[in-house]
């Protein structure tokens, strides 16, 4: 929320908007790489997109471990949740510019907003089929070909996020993740320029695993 934005100016910049996907947003906020957007609790009174970063929503749990419940990438808009309080947490896992719709503006723009809602609800919902059903190669294989989807269908892969980010999202341990993107590449099915570039060489087997 706009409180989270400027509660300290040396680490987050502010400025008006000239432009944007959705027209007529309040204002931009740049937030520093781990940097909180909104908290568990705070006043649920506007809605986020994504300019460029990445950001990760995610609620803590009763033993203080951390699940995540989704990533938004450039485009994408986030904030959305029922009640006058936001139940999750938002942090920018990158240097991230976000446009910040505020309550009336949401009203304004509400057909618009509402279709980008909705994406967020199917993949929110495609989340819950991962992690639900499937094994850690199949949670692996999905979580890369959505990727690999959202960030426009190219063969390379560049992740924001850690490997913790991903075990906490996916419902792994981080050594587990580590264990199967091994095992991808020793199957040929990826192949790493470093810890945070993967190069998919075979999607069509990728998403086999998944299907």
């Amino acid at each position: 929320m706009y409180a989270a934005a400027t509660a300290k100016p040396q680490s987050i910049k502010l400025e008006h908007l000239g432009s944007a996907p959705i027209s007529g947003p309040n204002l931009v906020a740049t937030y520093n790489p781990g940097r909180e957007i909104h908290a568990q609790g705070d006043l649920n009174d506007k809605c986020y997109q994504v300019s460029t970063g990445t950001v990760s929503i995610y609620r803590l749990l009763s033993d203080g471990r951390r699940q995540v419940v989704s990533f938004h990438l450039p485009g994408e808009m986030f904030g959305f949740e029922t009640g006058s309080n936001h139940s999750f947490f938002a942090e920018a896992i990158t240097e991230t510019t976000l446009a910040i719709f505020g309550r009336r503006n949401m009203q304004e723009r509400s057909r618009e907003l509402l279709a980008l809602d909705l994406t967020g609800m199917a993949w929110a919902q495609q989340h819950l089929l991962v992690i639900g059903r499937q094994c850690a190669v199949e949670r692996i294989a999905a979580f890369l070909v959505d990727l690999c989807e959202r960030q426009g269908g190219g063969r390379q892969l560049r992740l924001p996020m850690s490997r913790q980010d991903i075990a906490d999202y996916l419902g792994l341990t981080i050594e587990t993740v580590s264990r199967v993107v091994t095992k991808l590449k020793e199957r040929s099915l990826i192949a790493l320029r470093d810890a945070r570039t993967i190069d998919i060489v075979r999607l069509d087997a990728l998403r086999s695993l998944c299907s």
